[in-house]
């Protein structure tokens, strides 16, 4: 079944648009990447979604970037095609987070957890003429799970093996990880998010230098590490809580960037995002040693996706800190996925899933009670006579 997989994440960066070919099922799965391209987002667009995510729109307006969205995820996946030469089957397409609470909070006296993504399924459906399974976190949220994280599906399918543990870490917008150990099954994987991944350093470099982020880590690489700012962003109680957790702009967002920027005072720019790119680095390495294990583990292997790998400060300063830890940076290209294409691939695999009738949450990753299909199925229309 070729299957396309549509993703945007939390940096806003744009929309990735893997085509896979996908066959059997189980550890027995089969993946190949036919297709992987990215667009970025409109300027407009992006400064769209940000502001919605800091709860600054309408209902009116909400409606009407559902809708667009839909649109621009349609036309990520027709170029797609055009450039494969390949006509997809199905379509999974992650959406727009823009609220995440993974944990049941109070709410006119219910206990409720919720989660929103956007980009309108139909839409993608109507204009590929192709099923879409979109909205794939809420099935998880409604069977008492935290929506989050969903790509371990993949990564236990892609790196389990016998002898050797994999730690396969993704660097978004958020950071998340997936430890599977060695020879291990569904319920042995351990996944949960780590804290910001590139969010608090995109959200700076448009402050400090009118930049969207900072390109290759250049500015964060002139800079100081600022000890006493990482230590007060280090404390933050996310840090300490045990998986399963998840992390969006509810943490690490708006706010929290307003109180690092008030607590660096009069700190040069360079020195900000050097602390920031940082915390990023540091709290990966301090999640797996306190989370994962402990000491150096020589038999256990470091695979790494995301946006942030194309950092090059972030990647050197993540590399010392893991170097305690035994552990050495590899990247998920070794196993035939290209490191910015993870996740587009991952949700392609979970409309495959879906689309068969078959759960795809792993309940240790999540936390969920009961193991589910995951998504919303959008049919597309029949021509009239």
């Amino acid at each position: 079944m070729i299957v396309a997989g549509v993703m945007s994440g939390t940096s806003v960066d744009g929309i990735d648009v893997a085509i896979i070919d996908i066959r059997g099922s189980g550890t027995r799965t089969r993946i190949q990447l036919v297709r992987h391209q990215h667009a970025s987002f409109p300027a407009a667009v992006r400064r769209r979604v940000l502001d919605v995510m800091n709860a600054t729109a309408s209902v009116a307006g909400l409606a009407q970037l559902n809708f667009l969205l839909g649109e621009l995820y349609a036309d990520a996946v027709i170029k797609a095609q055009r450039a494969s030469g390949i006509c997809v089957d199905l379509i999974g397409c992650h959406g727009q987070t823009i609220y995440h609470q993974g944990s049941p909070g109070r709410f006119l006296g219910r206990s409720i957890a919720a989660t929103w993504q956007i980009g309108e399924g139909a839409v993608i459906a109507a204009r590929l003429i192709k099923p879409v399974v979109s909205d794939f976190r809420v099935a998880d949220i409604a069977n008492g799970g935290q929506g989050a994280p969903l790509v371990p599906f993949l990564d236990y399918r892609l790196f389990r093996n016998a002898t050797r543990g994999r730690i396969v870490q993704n660097i978004g917008g958020i950071a998340n990880l997936t430890w599977v150990p060695p020879g291990a099954g569904e319920d042995d994987v351990l996944a949960f998010d780590t804290g910001p991944g590139n969010m608090i350093i995109d959200s700076l470099a448009t402050r400090l230098l009118n930049r969207p982020f900072d390109r290759n880590g250049s500015a964060a690489a002139k800079g100081q590490v600022d000890a006493g700012l990482l230590r007060w962003a280090l404390s933050m109680d996310f840090f300490k809580k045990p998986p399963p957790k998840t992390a969006g702009r509810e943490e690490f967002g708006r706010e929290f960037a307003n109180e690092f920027l008030r607590r660096a005072g009069r700190a040069r720019p360079h020195d900000i995002l050097a602390t920031a790119t940082a915390l990023t680095a540091h709290s990966i390495a301090a999640a797996i040693a306190r989370f994962v294990f402990s000491g150096r583990h020589p038999d256990v292997d470091y695979f790494i996706s995301g946006g942030g790998t194309q950092n090059k400060t972030l990647m050197n300063l993540l590399a010392l800190e893991l170097l305690p830890l035994g552990l050495a940076i590899r990247f998920t290209d070794e196993a035939g996925i290209p490191a910015q294409a993870k996740e587009a691939v991952a949700f392609a695999v979970l409309a495959y899933e879906t689309w068969h009738g078959r759960p795809s949450n792993l309940r240790a990753a999540t936390g969920a009670l009961r193991s589910v299909p995951l998504g919303k199925v959008s049919y597309p229309g029949r021509k009239g006579p």
